[in-house]
């Protein structure tokens, strides 16, 4: 009797496949570049001009208030236009924004107010990207290859994280802020027209934006595992930002070797990161959201490890736990996120989500100022850790979150 051989298993397919999901990635690796190094340069351009403290809060605060108060409009514009234009045009508006900003430093005409008004308008350039972003994905990758592209979208970034910051104190050492700056602009630029070149539907709507918005709203708040992760989430960034940077370098200058000890911290933490998509590459979990709340969990150790005292191998390891659990977090929980809302409202929701996130940077900062008055600094690092276990365990009774699971081939 004839033997019949056995069919070969199928190839997984690669989102690389997708000509526009890598026109996606390189979008995004290359705004990446420029992203990485302008934080640096946007503190020595204050700097230069003769600003201080004061001057460089003024322009960083201009710069993240415009985000967080026009998430909710980009949110809705996510959901009623063409995702890739929305993202064409908030590209467009950030690379003229850090052009100009590039032009006056390099002229030397650089004030504080000129510095801030362009901080302004990258801002809002990001409250109307932010929204688009997850849904132009969904648009573009299948539901079931969505995990994998997320982490394919994060390796590149991370990679960057890393080796960003580096390259762009070289640049600003011997050529100045200017040119940092014009090369984010540029990355803008080109991201944009790459961006232009996705020619994505724009959603179907009907009705007016006050009314979109209303249902958004009444969306977000019917879905229990959606706003409960946002609150915990609130919660569990306040207490890792409050803790980790801002309390972190202190500490690392007091029980550690300071700014070097703190570098190779922050090193760790990045190659966590990096090896965290990596894990999400080969790791395909079923339960999504219980994932992604589980994976957060690990934020703590640093903070617990710092406010121990406990040596410098500890702290190194336990923030190299946390940068993989932080990345194995982040891509699955936008894989749930872009898999269990439909596409005509994924703009909103994002923009609800992220108001609660960038509302815990400020909220956390103030918090901890308020603490460390009362407190030792130690005392307030565990207090922070205590707060990140008990927002992820108390999100993990959430019923709800089970029912969040994967879509499968």
């Amino acid at each position: 009797m004839e033997k019949t051989a056995a069919p070969l298993p199928a190839r997984r397919v690669t989102p690389l496949r997708n000509a526009p999901f890598r026109r996606f990635v390189t979008a995004s690796l290359i705004s990446a570049t420029g992203s990485a190094m302008a934080p640096l340069a946007l503190a020595y351009s204050v700097i230069e001009q003769g600003g201080g403290a004061g001057a460089l809060g003024v322009v960083l605060a201009t710069n993240s208030v415009p985000t967080t108060v026009f998430l909710l409009v980009g949110g809705v514009l996510a959901d009623r236009v063409s995702r890739s234009r929305l993202l064409f045009l908030g590209n467009l508006l950030a690379a003229a924004a850090q052009g100009a900003l590039a032009v006056t430093v390099a002229t030397g005409h650089a004030t504080t107010t000129s510095i801030a008004v362009c901080g302004f308008l990258s801002g809002t350039a990001l409250a109307f990207t932010v929204p688009a972003t997850q849904g132009a994905v969904a648009q573009i990758v299948p539901a079931e290859q969505l995990q994998q592209a997320n982490a394919l979208l994060r390796l590149p970034s991370n990679a960057v994280k890393v080796l960003g910051p580096a390259v762009g104190g070289v640049v600003v050492a011997f050529s100045g802020p200017a040119w940092a700056l014009a090369w984010d602009a540029l990355t803008f630029a080109v991201a944009a027209f790459l961006l232009l070149g996705l020619r994505l539907n724009a959603p179907v709507t009907a009705g007016s934006a006050l009314g979109d918005l209303r249902k958004g709203w009444a969306g977000f708040w019917s879905r229990t595992w959606l706003w409960t992760y946002t609150a915990s989430g609130t919660v569990l960034v306040a207490a890792w930002l409050a803790g980790f940077q801002l309390l972190g370098p202190v500490v690392a200058a007091e029980r550690y070797a300071g700014a070097r000890d703190w570098g190779l911290v922050a090193g760790a933490f990045s190659a966590g990161l990096l090896a965290g998509a990596v894990v999400c590459l080969r790791w395909r979990p079923y339960r999504l959201m219980v994932v992604a709340v589980a994976a957060g969990a690990p934020l703590a150790a640093p903070l617990l490890v710092m406010g121990w005292g406990l040596p410098l191998p500890w702290l190194l390891l336990a923030a190299l736990l946390a940068g993989i659990g932080l990345d194995v977090a982040i891509v699955t929980w936008t894989t749930a996120f872009q898999q269990h809302v439909p596409q005509g409202e994924l703009g909103r929701m994002s923009a609800f989500n992220s108001v609660g996130e960038r509302l815990a940077i400020p909220l956390g900062y103030l918090l901890t100022a308020l603490a460390t008055g009362v407190w030792e600094d130690r005392t307030v690092l565990v207090a922070c850790a205590g707060l990140i276990v008990a927002a992820t365990v108390l999100n993990l009774c959430v019923r709800d979150l089970y029912r969040v699971n994967a879509t499968r081939d």
